[in-house]
């Protein structure tokens, strides 16, 4: 966490509202930060449906591999969130880690280990003493209240410089639910799942399968279409609760996710996440600029997503934009490298409201000054239509500094 707030972060945040069925308490067990909190407990009052979508790597941490074990039994009690040790590449002492957690966790809620999930965030390698908050577990599970989000989201904290809070109401069959949701996400941040930690809760009442239906599709055009810097985390932990208390006010339960009295509950969650997901670029290390890449004319949406991350994650791109150059041979650059189909003679580009290349060349009525005065700008948009066909995508990135350098040159120090 540094001591310089991103300019990219929210001028204020949002109050929010505590969730029927959900409490949270945060501690400070000293796992790698000194004087902050480092431990989040969420505990759910009943049994809460649960869902959840995790990294695509290789190499993922224990943590993860605990979930996806326990996600297919569809209820949670109790989830136990570390920041400092992403507990990933620790071998058979990530997974006596993850066990005496949830064994300590079972113990202060008073529920089976089948009902905890784990997830851990910061450094790759480093053996994670798990006893160390195994003792302060009970009396968080005491201390638990429903108003502490904005707490709860600064115990997840690694290197970023602001809580991510976000919070929705809905309507389902003429009942009004709310969903909240904090984040976690600063550097290690590309698509494949994002690369971050992310809860989300609801006290609507929505069956396990109908949940997982919606936070797989919800997850694509939000934390799927983000990046900082191209590299995705082994921890990646997106997950969403109902803790059904809802159903009081005479919500009717919801068992599958097409059902038409979803329609403004997924409209509202899916703002929601791409809010959060946002708010991580928005913290990304170092920057000073979000950027929007929207390509068009694409020979399909996939094939768009893919060109655009392509610009989104070349670092020749995000350095322009750092240095306010609008260099529009870059973007050239990052459409003929992405392997997707492409036509040189067909490709037009805009930065902001610019139009400064199209059929192939410089625009006619290019104007360095007007595209220069885009890119002083704190959000800029760049658009690239191929041409080809009728794919769209959108993805959001930041620029690139001498300050991620500098964050990731000594963050083990």
């Amino acid at each position: 966490m540094s001591g310089t707030v991103s300019p990219l972060a929210p001028k204020s945040y949002p109050e929010m509202p505590a969730l029927r069925g959900v409490r949270m308490a945060t501690a400070a067990a000293g796992i790698k930060y000194k004087g902050r909190t480092d431990v989040l407990l969420m505990l759910f009052d009943a049994p809460a449906a649960v869902a959840g979508v995790f990294t695509r790597s290789k190499c993922p941490s224990a943590p993860v591999d605990f979930c996806r074990a326990n996600l297919p039994h569809g209820v949670a009690r109790a989830v136990v969130v570390n920041s400092g040790n992403a507990n990933a590449f620790t071998g058979k002492k990530g997974r006596e880690a993850t066990a005496l957690t949830a064994k300590s966790a079972s113990e202060a809620v008073g529920c089976s280990e089948s009902e905890v999930f784990l997830a851990s965030t910061g450094v790759i390698g480093e053996p994670l003493k798990a006893e160390k908050f195994a003792g302060v577990l009970s009396d968080m599970a005491g201390a638990a209240t429903g108003d502490f989000w904005q707490e709860a989201a600064k115990a997840i904290m690694t290197t970023d410089t602001f809580p991510k809070v976000a919070t929705r109401t809905a309507s389902i069959g003429g009942v009004t639910v709310t969903i909240n949701g904090i984040a976690k996400g600063a550097g290690m941040i590309a698509p494949d799942m994002a690369t971050m930690l992310s809860f989300v809760a609801t006290d609507a009442d929505i069956e396990a399968s109908a949940l997982q239906a919606l936070l797989s599709d919800g997850v694509g055009p939000s934390f799927n279409s983000v990046t900082v810097d191209s590299d995705t985390s082994t921890s990646d932990t997106l997950m969403l609760f109902a803790t059904g208390a809802a159903a009081a006010d005479g919500q009717t339960k919801i068992t599958d996710a097409a059902d038409p009295a979803l329609g403004e509950f997924r409209a509202a969650l899916n703002d929601l996440l791409k809010d959060l997901a946002l708010q991580v670029v928005c913290d990304g290390e170092g920057a000073t600029k979000l950027l929007e890449v929207n390509v068009t004319g694409a020979e399909s949406d996939a094939a768009a997503k893919r060109i655009a991350l392509s610009i989104a994650n070349s670092p020749l791109v995000k350095t322009a934009v750092a240095g306010e150059d609008a260099n529009w041979g870059r973007v050239v650059m990052a459409v003929g490298k992405a392997g997707e189909a492409a036509d040189r003679d067909r490709l037009a580009i805009w930065f902001g409201d610019v139009r400064v290349a199209v059929d192939g060349e410089r625009d006619a009525d290019y104007s360095e000054e007007a595209a220069s005065a885009v890119m002083k700008q704190q959000r800029i948009k760049v658009r690239a239509d191929i041409g080809l066909g009728a794919g769209s995508a959108t993805v959001w990135t930041c620029d690139l500094t001498k300050e991620y350098v500098a964050i990731n040159g000594d963050y083990r120090s």
